[in-house]
């Protein structure tokens, strides 16, 4: 069974991952209650077909505290987050927690 990708976003966000084939999105806008966003992130949490959830490091403030630290310690699906500056979590990290090794390590 294949794992599919996953993406919680604005419509502006998700846009350009629909257009590359990936079918599973969930679109809450700005103006959408936080209650909302946690509730798209959840049903993804719980879609036994994701294997990664795509969200804007932004939108990581938007959830409550108990989402977000499911999906900050959810290894499937792993969370990858994009955009953000320095406070966004770094690709290294989260390959690390998916595959529980550091594929970057030197010897």
């Amino acid at each position: 069974m294949s794992q599919e990708i996953g993406v919680v976003g604005s419509p502006d966000f998700t846009t350009g991952f629909r257009l590359a084939g990936v079918r599973r999105f969930a679109d809450v806008r700005d103006d959408d209650p936080d209650e909302q966003f946690d509730e798209a992130v959840r049903e993804m949490l719980d879609d036994d077909d994701v294997g990664i959830l795509v969200m804007h490091d932004d939108d990581l403030e938007r959830l409550s505290r108990g989402v977000r630290s499911d999906v900050e310690t959810s290894v499937e699906p792993v969370l990858v987050t994009l955009g953000g500056g320095a406070g966004s979590s770094g690709l290294r990290e989260q390959i690390k927690r998916a595959i529980g090794i550091d594929l970057m390590e030197e010897d």
